[in-house]
C-alpha cells in the first residue's frame, strides 16, 4: 500500500514515514544538485539570507531537461546522492527534512538525519520522463546560471518514492542486503 505525503514534511511528522515505505509525495519541493548545495553552505556560513526557505524543505536532486513544447518541464529523473553528502548535513541543521535522489548515503548525513529528523526517499532512476509528469509546474528560484542545475521550485502531485532512510536511521539498502543474504544460507 502506498503512503500519500501531503508536502511540506516537518519535524514532527517526518517520524511517521518508515523506511521501506512506497509513499507519493504532493507539495511542493526545490530541485538542487551540488554545484547549488555547495552555494547554498556557503550562504549558512557567511550567515546570509538563503534564497528559500529551508525549514521542512524537501530537495529533489535533479537536473531536468529543457521543457518540450507545452510542458513544464523535460525528463526529471533522480541524480546520484553521494554527490551531495559535503553539504546535506548542513541543510538538514537548517531544516530541511526530506531528500530526495538515487543511492546510498554517508554515515554523516545519516546521523543528521537522526539528530534534526528527516527523511531520504529514492526515486527510480531511468524513469525521468514518468517523474516528469509528476510536476505540475515549475519556476525558477534561483542560480540560473546553472542552466538545468538552477533551483527550481516544483509543485508535485503523487511523485512516486520508496523512503529508504527513515529519521530513526533504518536504511532499506542495508535491510534488504541483510535479508537477501539470510535467505540463501
Amino acid at each position: 500500500m502506498e503512503k500519500r505525503i501531503k508536502l511540506p514534511i516537518t519535524r514532527e511528522n517526518v517520524r511517521d514515514i518508515k523506511s521501506g515505505d512506497a509513499c507519493l509525495l504532493s507539495g511542493v519541493i526545490y530541485t538542487a544538485r551540488d554545484a547549488a548545495h555547495k552555494r547554498l553552505v556557503e550562504l549558512v556560513e557567511k550567515g546570509e539570507k538563503l534564497p528559500f526557505d529551508l525549514k521542512n524543505a524537501t530537495i529533489y536532486y535533479v537536473g531536468p531537461t529543457p521543457a518540450k513544447p507545452g510542458s513544464v518541464i523535460g525528463s526529471a529523473g533522480p541524480t546520484t546522492s553521494y554527490r551531495m553528502d559535503a553539504y546535506s548535513p548542513t541543510l538538514i541543521r537548517e531544516g530541511e527534512t526530506g531528500m530526495i535522489g538515487k543511492g546510498k548515503r554517508s554515515p554523516e548525513v545519516v546521523e543528521a538525519m537522526k539528530k534534526y529528523g528527516a527523511v531520504y526517499f529514492a526515486a527510480i532512476g531511468g524513469a525521468g520522463a514518468l517523474l516528469s509528469s509528476c510536476i505540475k509546474s515549475a519556476e525558477i528560484v534561483c542560480y540560473e546560471d546553472l542552466g538545468a542545475e538552477a533551483v527550481r521550485r516544483l509543485v508535485v502531485e503523487d511523485l512516486p518514492v520508496v523512503a529508504v532512510i527513515d529519521a530513526e536511521g533504518n536504511n532499506l539498502y542495508e535491510k534488504g542486503r541483510r535479508e537477501y543474504l539470510e535467505s540463501v544460507k
